[in-house]
C-alpha cells in the first residue's frame, strides 16, 4: 500500500532568469523570465514531516498564446494557477496517497481556473509543481529515491484520472520501468539562432556534440523549407549521423498549410538531409484547430501533440486522429506523463508504434533539470530537448554556493570547465547515476533565502485595456 501523506504547508518562491541569447519560438521571443520554485511540508503518516522541492520556469505565451495577452498577462495566469492549486491543496483533510491528492484536487482546478479566465493548460502548471514537490517530500520522508519509490508506485497512481487504463496496468508498466543510465541531448535551434559557421548548428562549441537536433519552424512553409534545407546542408558537416525532430508551436494555421510542408519534406530533393532523419512533427497546429482534425494520409510521418495535451484524455483523444506521439514534461504533470507512458508501452504492437518525447521547455539547471531528466529515465525517453543550458549561461543568476552544491551532489551532471558551473554533457548524452538518491532527483535544496516570494498575481481584468 502507498504511504498516505497530508500537507502540512506549500510556499513559493521565483528568481529571474536571463538569457544567455534570444530564444525564439512560436510569435514570442525570450531574453529573460522568472523560474519558480516550491517548498512544500508534509506529514507522512507513521513517518513524520519532510520537506520538498520542485522549480520550473515561468514561461510567456507557451501555456496561453492568446495573441491579446501580453507576455506578462500569461506570466500571471501561471502564478494564479499556483495560488488557486494551493488553496485547493491545503484544504484538503486528513491522509491520502500522493497521487490521492492530485485526483482530489486536479478537477476543481481546472473549474477555478476557467472562471478566471485560464486555460486548462496553463490551470494545470499549479498542480503540477506542486506535485513534484510532494512527490520530493515523500521520497525523502521514507529515505528512497525516485527511481526506486516509482517501481513500487509509491504515488499510489491508479486509473480513476483515465478512461482506459486502471491502477493495474499502471503498477505493472512502473514495475518494469529500467531507469536509463544515459539521456541524450536534443539541442534545440531557435527561430533567431546563427545557422551557418561558428556558432551555428554545426558548431560543437554550441551543440555541445548533440546528436539529435529540434529545429522550430514559423509556420510559414516556404520560409521554413528554405531554412530547413540550410540546416540540413550545415548538419551534413558534423561527420556523424544525426537525427531531428520539428516543432511548430501551434504556428501552422490549418492542415493545407501543413500539408504544403510535408509535401515539400517528400519532394524537395533540397530537403532530404532533413526528411531522411526526421523522426517526428511537433504540435504544428493551433491547439483548438488539432482536436478537431484529422491528419489523414499527412499521418504516415509521426506526429506528436504538445500544447494540445490538456487533459488527462489527450493521447486518447488524439490516436483516432492519427498521432502516434505525446510530449513529456514535468510543468504539465508528472504523473500525466506516467500515465501516456502506459498507454503508449499498451498501444505499440508489431503493427503500430506509439511513443512519449521529451520536450522540457528550458528546464534550468538544479531542480528542474533534474527532476525532469529522471522522470523521462524513468519512462524510457533515450533523447531529450535539454535547451536551457543552451540559452541561460549555467547556473544564470544563482548564487555560487548553491550552484557549487549541487555540483558537488551531482559530480556526473555538472562540471566546471574555466567558465563557471554547467551542465555536463558527455559525447551527447547526460548521465542519471546520482538522480538515484534518496528524494526526488536531488541530493539538496536551493538556498530558500537567496530566493524571494512569488510576485503577487494580477487578475487579467488588471491589466490596461
Amino acid at each position: 500500500m502507498s504511504p498516505r501523506l497530508k500537507l502540512r504547508d506549500i510556499a513559493f518562491f521565483e528568481r529571474p532568469v536571463q538569457f544567455a541569447r534570444p530564444f525564439r519560438f512560436g510569435a514570442i521571443t525570450i531574453n529573460a523570465t522568472p523560474q519558480l520554485f516550491v517548498r512544500v511540508e508534509i506529514e507522512v503518516e507513521g513517518k513524520g514531516s519532510a520537506v520538498g522541492a520542485g522549480a520550473e520556469l515561468l514561461v510567456p505565451k507557451w501555456f496561453d498564446k492568446r495573441p491579446e495577452l501580453s507576455p506578462a498577462q500569461t506570466v500571471d495566469e501561471l502564478r494564479c494557477s499556483l495560488q488557486i492549486a494551493r488553496q485547493l491543496y491545503l484544504a484538503e483533510a486528513g491522509f491520502r496517497p500522493a497521487f490521492g491528492l492530485h485526483a482530489s484536487c486536479i478537477s476543481a482546478q481546472i473549474r477555478a481556473c476557467a472562471n478566471e479566465n485560464i486555460p486548462p493548460l496553463a490551470a494545470a502548471y499549479g498542480p503540477a509543481e506542486i506535485d513534484k514537490a510532494i512527490l520530493d517530500a515523500l521520497l525523502r520522508a521514507v529515505g528512497t529515491s525516485f527511481f526506486d519509490g516509482m517501481a513500487g508506485n509509491i504515488a499510489g497512481i491508479d486509473g480513476r484520472m483515465s478512461l482506459d487504463l486502471t491502477g493495474a496496468d499502471i503498477a505493472a508498466f512502473l514495475k518494469e520501468c529500467t531507469p536509463l543510465p544515459r539521456v541524450a541531448i536534443r539541442h534545440t535551434v531557435g527561430l533567431d539562432d546563427q545557422i551557418e559557421g561558428k556558432g551555428g548548428v554545426a558548431d560543437a562549441g554550441e551543440n555541445a556534440g548533440a546528436r539529435y537536433f529540434k529545429l522550430k519552424l514559423s509556420g510559414n512553409p516556404e520560409a521554413d523549407a528554405a531554412r530547413l534545407a540550410l540546416i540540413g546542408k550545415e548538419l551534413g558537416t558534423l561527420g556523424f549521423d544525426y537525427s531531428v525532430s520539428l516543432d511548430a508551436n501551434e504556428q501552422y494555421a490549418d492542415l493545407v498549410a501543413l500539408r504544403a510542408l510535408v509535401d515539400r519534406l517528400d519532394r524537395d530533393a533540397t530537403l532530404s538531409p532533413i526528411a531522411a532523419r526526421l523522426l517526428y512533427i511537433e504540435q504544428p497546429m493551433p491547439r483548438d484547430i488539432t482536436w478537431e482534425t484529422a491528419l489523414g494520409p499527412l499521418a504516415e510521418r509521426a506526429f506528436i501533440i504538445d500544447e494540445a495535451d490538456e487533459s488527462y484524455d489527450a493521447f486518447l483523444k488524439m490516436r483516432p486522429l492519427g498521432y502516434r506521439g505525446i510530449s513529456s514534461k514535468s510543468c504539465k504533470g508528472l504523473y500525466k506523463s506516467i500515465v501516456n507512458a502506459t498507454r503508449a508501452a499498451k498501444w505499440t504492437t508489431g503493427a503500430e508504434t506509439f511513443f512519449v518525447t521529451g520536450e522540457d521547455l528550458t528546464c534550468q539547471a538544479g531542480l528542474a533539470v533534474q527532476q525532469d531528466l529522471a522522470l523521462g529515465a524513468l519512462i524510457g525517453v533515450t533523447h531529450a530537448e535539454r535547451n536551457g543550458h543552451h540559452y541561460v549561461d549555467g547556473f544564470g543568476d544563482t548564487p555560487l554556493a548553491e550552484a557549487r552544491a549541487f555540483a558537488a551532489a551531482h559530480p556526473d551532471l555538472y562540471a566546471d570547465a574555466g567558465q563557471g558551473i554547467r551542465l555536463s554533457i558527455h559525447n551527447g548524452d547526460l548521465r542519471t547515476r546520482s538522480l538515484n538518491t534518496n528524494g526526488f532527483a536531488t541530493s539538496v535544496h536551493p538556498d530558500w533565502s537567496a530566493l524571494r516570494p512569488l510576485e503577487q498575481p494580477k487578475s487579467l481584468q488588471e491589466y490596461p485595456a
